[in-house]
């Protein structure tokens, strides 16, 4: 299914096994190709970020491909927080 970038927006970010990570605050673009780079993620509350690569405002930095949406979610495939 195809969704336009301004539809992730906002969107709450969780794991396979259900963690909530936060909500996509924006994106990283290549400006080449126009392909889709990174998601930045504001960590929710009980989100240790130093378990994740950060940006300047503290944004959790996740990789675009292993996103997957799920109705009002949107599921980080192969990331598990221990």
């Amino acid at each position: 299914m195809k969704m336009f970038v301004t539809e992730l927006r906002g969107k709450t970010v969780m794991t396979n096994d259900g963690q909530i990570l936060g909500m996509i605050d924006n994106f990283v673009v290549d400006t080449k190709t126009g392909e889709i780079k990174h998601v930045l993620v504001t960590p929710a509350e009980d989100i240790e970020t130093r378990l994740f690569d950060t940006d300047a405002e503290g944004r959790i930095v996740l990789p675009f491909k292993g996103m997957k949406a799920v109705r009002d979610v949107v599921v980080m495939e192969n990331i598990t927080l221990e």
